[in-house]
């Protein structure tokens, strides 16, 4: 019987293996493993050489940059004083949060648990969003501007939780005045997209806030300064070890303005609650002493991100409170305009200093039934220019314009400004309009009619001017003719100077003085509407001291019937514009006063008082000096 497993061919004595066919095998194989094993050694060597040789500077390069990062460092914005010293715009130490989206993971997710810790508003999210789209993904971006003293220490408790979040000091500007210099200042906001179309992006790469408007955006350049950097080495979480190396950055140049806040703060309390423009010029070298727009916004609101609810309010406040005036506000100049009309008069040898015209309390063309209205029912009687002045007397400039014709009135006015802006170093300056022939065919395709040119010698009609370009118009007929572009910045210091530069206004152009006894009239005329006894304002004129040039003025805001007068009665709305402008003192001239009280009424009871209290404000400051 056979064993199970085992066959039959196999005979007895014959050896189960091959041993020497086993030990040649084994040792093929392990001459192949070995050279196998060889080559991978070679290959790794290889491999160590091209790393450790060839590439080394690369590679190194690389290993640094795991550790050490270069992280920009935004300047100190420059400060803003008026001319006394006094700061108008600081800067004071705050808190912001800050993410690094590649630390963060879930951005969202990471924001609403922030928000159960901090105040976080309901657009934050999609502000972030925005202002992700300036940074590198490895870069820290803002999230919340401000913050308080428990905020801060709330995310301290759990700073642990969230990498790649933290709490950044830095400083924020600040506006002492709040809405008292809104529109000659302007404002900070958060810099976006749309602002780095107009800087050096490189110089802003770690700047949060720039200039919006005003000062702030005029001056932009100089305020901010000059980026440096850090070369800081972190850990692996990218929390800062220690600063390797630091070029520091170039704080903005420090301004000094042309304004004086207490001059400023008069003229806006002079204002009371009605809406209006103040400007005062230094009409000997165009510095911008006072610039008031009324109502206004306290510009702090927008400097770390205005909440909806926040500028819904001032959209819908009363009054306009966005609206800059002194610039953009466009008003019939009235009867301000006549003394710049007498002076074409006599300067182009229309009128004489003795020429007389009669006042009925109606003035007509010839072969018109249609009377023009002088303010004074039954009239002022015969009247020269000086007279013509200090009462002023529409008819008087009714026949003055017609006898002139638009075409040399506009010419001639054109030279102190009218109809162009100033210059003034803000943005977006209305240009105003001085009406011609031209002008009114290419706006309307219409020719030009000579009652137009009768209602144009009293400032009606087409003619608009803004505030700014009423008072340097003043102060260069107080000057004697030298048109300045006006300034509202007076010096600037840069960084490591002593002393601050101070900037001159330039001429924009010296009106031509035919005859200096005839500015003198004019001069004298405008004493008389202060110091005359028939002088329209002769109600703000000083006791003793010195003495005041000025001249009153009425815009028309609503259409009115021949025998209509304005009264307690009228809607407010529908109320004429007051306007009086004024220099002073009168035979050295250091102060220019063009004043808008928007539906106000009569220029002499509710304009002239206000530039009196701006005169007496900046001759008082001056006394000190």
């Amino acid at each position: 019987m056979k064993r199970p497993g085992l066959t039959g061919s196999m005979t007895a004595g014959q050896p189960l293996k091959d041993q020497a066919l086993e030990g040649r095998q084994f040792t093929s194989r392990a001459n192949a493993a070995f050279l196998i094993i060889l080559a991978a050694i070679g290959l790794l060597g290889l491999r160590f050489v091209y790393l450790q040789l060839i590439s080394y500077e690369e590679f190194s390069a690389r290993s640094i940059n795991n550790q050490v990062r270069i992280v920009p460092v935004a300047p100190n914005r420059g400060l803003i004083y008026d001319r006394r010293g006094r700061p108008v715009a600081e800067n004071r130490p705050a808190y912001r949060m800050e993410l690094v989206p590649e630390k963060v993971g879930d951005v969202e997710q990471t924001i609403m648990a922030l928000g159960l810790i901090i105040d976080l508003p309901d657009d934050v999210f999609e502000k972030f969003q925005e202002s992700r789209k300036r940074y590198r993904v490895f870069d820290s971006v803002p999230l919340k501007f401000n913050l308080t003293e428990d905020e801060v220490a709330h995310f301290a408790v759990v700073r642990h939780r969230f990498n790649g979040v933290e709490i950044v000091p830095y400083l924020a500007r600040f506006y002492p005045y709040g809405d008292l210099l809104t529109h000659v200042l302007g404002y900070v906001g958060r810099l976006d997209v749309d602002d780095l179309n107009r800087v050096d992006e490189g110089n802003y790469r770690g700047t949060t806030h720039i200039g919006k408007v005003g000062i702030e955006r005029y001056y932009e350049n100089e305020l901010h300064g000059t980026n440096g950097i850090e070369k800081i080495e972190t850990n692996v979480q990218g929390r800062i070890l220690k600063v390797l190396e630091r070029e520091n950055p170039v704080h903005g140049d420090d301004l000094i303005l042309a304004l004086d806040v207490q001059v400023q703060q008069v003229a806006w309390d002079a204002l009371g609650d009605r809406p209006g423009a103040v400007v005062a010029i230094d009409p000997n070298d165009g510095s911008v002493l006072a610039l008031v727009s009324k109502p206004a916004f306290d510009p702090n609101l927008f400097v770390h991100g205005i909440s909806g609810k926040d500028y819904r309010a001032i959209l819908e406040a009363p009054g306009r409170p966005l609206f800059n005036r002194p610039l953009l506000g466009g008003y019939e100049p009235g009867s301000t305009l006549k003394p710049f009309i007498g002076l074409a008069g006599l300067e182009l040898g229309v009128r004489s200093a003795e020429d007389r015209v009669f006042s009925s309390g109606q003035y007509f063309m010839p072969g018109v039934s249609r009377g023009y209205r002088d303010w004074k029912k039954g009239g002022h009687g015969w009247v020269r220019m000086i007279e013509a002045l200090e009462q002023s007397v529409n008819t008087y400039f009714y026949q003055l314009a017609l006898d002139l014709g638009i075409d040399r009135m506009h010419d001639y006015l054109a030279q102190f400004g009218f109809g162009t802006p100033t210059g003034l170093d803000l943005l977006g300056e209305n240009s105003g309009v001085l009406p011609s022939r031209e002008w009114k065919r290419a706006q309307f395709s219409e020719p030009w009619y000579p009652g137009e040119t009768v209602i144009a010698g009293i400032g009606q009609g087409f003619n608009v001017t803004t505030p700014v370009q009423l008072a340097n118009a003043v102060a260069t007929l107080a000057n004697g003719g030298t048109r300045y572009e006006p300034r509202l910045l007076y010096a600037a210091k840069h960084v490591g100077n002593q002393q601050a530069d101070k900037i001159q206004a330039p001429v924009a152009l010296q009106v031509p003085v035919n005859n200096a006894a005839n500015w003198g009239l004019i001069h004298a005329g405008m004493r008389r509407v202060v110091h005359g006894e028939k002088g329209t304002a002769r109600s703000i004129r000083p006791d003793s001291g010195f003495e005041i040039a000025g001249k009153s003025g009425t815009a028309q805001v609503a259409a009115q019937a021949a025998d209509e007068d304005m009264d307690e009665t009228t809607a407010s709305n529908l109320r004429h514009h007051a306007l009086f402008i004024a220099y002073a003192p009168y035979d050295h001239p250091t102060i220019a006063v063009a004043v808008v009280v928007e539906h106000g009424g009569g220029g002499s009871r509710e304009a002239a008082p206000v530039a009196r209290a701006v005169i007496d404000a900046w001759l008082a400051q001056e006394m000190v000096q």
